[in-house]
């Protein structure tokens, strides 16, 4: 597999947590979304993913975008460990939380949205972050065990942990939320979100390094 990733991309870190997760080697290339007014609009980028995004997985003989398929792909082809339970209900509440920071969140602070905002951009993110967090807070003191549901890692997780680490970019206030910082502090203990921690990727500039 060759994973197109770049460093600080919420999405690609949620697909590089589910390959460490499940114990997949790959083949990174990393894509400067800033350098060179954005690799990911090269014409050789835009042949690979139409879509000029990151991350982009070539894996199997097909070529997916978009972090939740990519995972939802690799969760039908690598079963184990699991990253959506069994039980129906639960497995409703994963996705739901997925989508909730996938779809709900992280798209309105994306660099793209950012770009458009000029001066008002960290007040916008903080706005985005902060009405879905008060959200999801509340979301998860109904579904959360050790994790966001149960006590086992789920997709939710791998969207959870990319999402506070851009609020705590943006310098979002995180005492309001107890449950989302728990949940985060817990993951971040585990080695698969370790290895694919922002700050620790092959593109990652020395001085953000760990």
């Amino acid at each position: 597999p060759i994973l197109y990733s770049y460093f600080r991309s919420s999405c690609s870190w949620r697909v590089r947590i589910a390959l460490a997760l499940k114990g997949i080697s790959y083949d990174l290339v990393p894509v400067n979304l800033i350098k060179d007014g954005g690799q990911q609009f090269s014409a050789e980028f835009k042949a690979l993913n139409p879509m000029q995004q990151v991350p982009a997985l070539q894996i199997d003989g097909i070529t997916l975008s978009q972090s939740l398929a990519i995972i939802n792909y690799l969760e039908e082809t690598h079963p184990n460990p699991r990253l959506l339970p069994q039980d129906p209900k639960k497995r409703a509440q994963v996705r739901m939380i997925a989508d909730h920071i996938a779809s709900g969140i992280q798209p309105l602070q994306n660099l793209s949205v950012l770009k458009q905002m000029g001066e008002n951009k960290m007040e916008w993110a903080q706005n985005c972050i902060t009405s879905g967090f008060q959200a999801l807070e509340q979301i998860l003191q109904h579904t959360a065990g050790r994790y966001c549901v149960g006590d086992e890692v789920s997709m939710a997780d791998l969207c959870l942990v990319p999402q506070v680490a851009n609020a705590e970019r943006f310098k979002v206030e995180m005492s309001p939320y107890p449950t989302i910082t728990r949940i985060n502090k817990a993951l971040l203990e585990l080695e698969a979100f370790k290895i694919s921690h922002p700050s620790r990727q092959p593109d990652t500039p020395a001085e953000l390094r760990a």
